[in-house]
C-alpha cells in the first residue's frame, strides 16, 4: 500500500474502541439522522463476527427483536458509530458464530467470561 493511502487510513481509524470479540454482548450507539435532527440509537446484541482490517473492519451484531432474529453489520471506524460499549464478555470457541442463527431460547445463550470481569 502506498504511503499516502496508509496515512489516510491511519487518520480515519478510531482509537476509542474497546477490546471485544465474537461472543461478546455489546451496545453500539449509532447516530441516526431524521430530517434535520440527529439522535443516538442503541443497538444491543451478540457479536457474531469481526471481519476485515484497518478502516474497512466490520462487526456483525445479532439480536432477537419480537421473536425475530435481526443482524446488522457495522463498519467499526465509520463516523456514524457514536460509541461501542462491551456489556458482557462471552466464552466461545469460534470466531464466527453463525450457528446461533439456528438456535432458540436457552440454547442460544453464551456462557459469560467471569475471569475477564475480575480483571477489569
Amino acid at each position: 500500500m502506498s504511503a499516502v493511502l496508509e496515512q489516510l487510513h491511519r487518520q480515519n481509524m478510531r482509537t476509542d474502541l474497546p477490546e471485544f470479540s465474537a461472543g461478546d454482548t455489546i451496545v453500539v450507539n449509532v447516530r441516526v439522522r431524521e430530517g434535520n435532527k440527529d439522535r443516538i440509537q442503541a443497538y444491543k446484541g451478540v457479536v457474531i463476527q469481526r471481519r476485515g482490517k484497518g478502516v474497512s473492519e466490520t462487526v456483525t451484531v445479532r439480536k432477537v427483536s419480537n421473536g425475530v432474529g435481526v443482524e446488522r453489520i457495522f463498519p467499526i471506524h465509520a463516523p456514524m458509530i457514536s460509541s461501542i460499549v462491551v456489556e458482557r464478555k462471552g466464552v466461545v470457541r469460534r470466531a464466527r458464530l453463525f450457528y446461533l442463527r439456528n438456535l432458540r431460547g436457552k440454547a442460544a445463550r453464551i456462557k459469560e467470561d467471569l475471569a475477564a470481569e475480575a480483571k477489569a
